[in-house]
């Protein structure tokens, strides 16, 4: 029985793990994102993390030597605006984050508001909030207010170590409001579908690219897209089945390199 190829129409890269550690760039990115113009394959970096903008995110991109432009973004900052531009246009929006989810949520057309009852909260990580401003938030969903997280991630890299991500600050709200929130990033298919939407390419033709059985795969596997584990980060040799086992979902193709995954979908072309 011959095997269905599936067309390689266009791609969902993951950033942190996937392309960089930190600051540092991983072996093959810049030669991966080369081959990807050079073929003129669509392509969206897609990152759960809202503390940047799309500017910010392309700039760091570039600054290791990986092609990007702001266009070729997608934050969670900027899905979770879009969905609240698409629910309710123009609405007031309380937001415990930084500014590239203040940003986002300024150029859909959103009003920020701080001391009056706000129709959404929209909470990302925020390494400057306040028990005051976390407070407001609380009294603000307990009142009504449509309760929104840009990505569940408990944990967020940095150079220093690991640092209490979005998720955990979530974890206070949920817990002191008794609600549950929407959310906006990987696992979730919002995301994705608004990667998808910006990409223009069907989900059948469209690779995931990730390091993350949890949230990168699972996500592609959600939005109905081909899904590429590469162990490049979280994931390795090593821990690969107990991520597998942990995450309750499988990639449909495993990538030890970049240059693996490059001569991959070289054969999908």
């Amino acid at each position: 029985m011959t095997e269905t190829r599936i067309r390689l129409g266009g791609l969902l890269i993951d950033l942190d793990g996937t392309l960089y550690h930190g600051s540092s760039r991983i072996d093959g990115a810049d030669r991966l994102i080369a081959y990807v113009n050079e073929m003129k394959l669509p392509y969206q970096y897609v990152t759960n993390n809202s503390t940047s903008t799309a500017e910010e995110v392309a700039e760091r991109l570039t600054g290791m030597g990986i092609p990007a432009k702001a266009s070729d973004v997608c934050t969670s900052a900027q899905a979770a605006a879009s969905y609240v531009a698409e629910l309710a246009p123009g609405a007031s929006v309380y937001v415990i984050g930084e500014s590239g989810l203040r940003v986002a949520m300024q150029e859909a057309g959103c009003q920020l508001t701080e001391d009056e009852q706000p129709a959404f909260v929209v909470q990302g990580i925020d390494r400057s909030m306040t028990y005051e401003r976390m407070a407001k938030a609380v009294r603000y969903i307990r009142a009504g207010a449509v309760y929104i997280m840009t990505n569940p991630d408990l944990l967020l890299p940095t150079t220093e170590g690991f640092i209490p991500g979005a998720g955990s600050i979530g974890a206070m709200l949920q817990a002191a409001s008794g609600r549950e929130p929407i959310i906006i990033g990987k696992p979730s298919s919002i995301l994705m579908n608004y990667s998808l939407q910006r990409l223009g390419v069907p989900s059948e033709e469209t690779w995931v690219v990730g390091d993350n059985i949890a949230t990168d795969i699972a996500a592609g596997k959600a939005a109905g897209c081909e899904t590429v584990l590469v162990l490049t980060g979280l994931t390795n040799a090593d821990n690969l089945d107990h991520y597998t086992n942990t995450a309750g979902c499988k990639p449909d193709r495993i990538c030890v390199t970049l240059e693996d995954l490059r001569d991959e979908m070289a054969s999908h072309l």
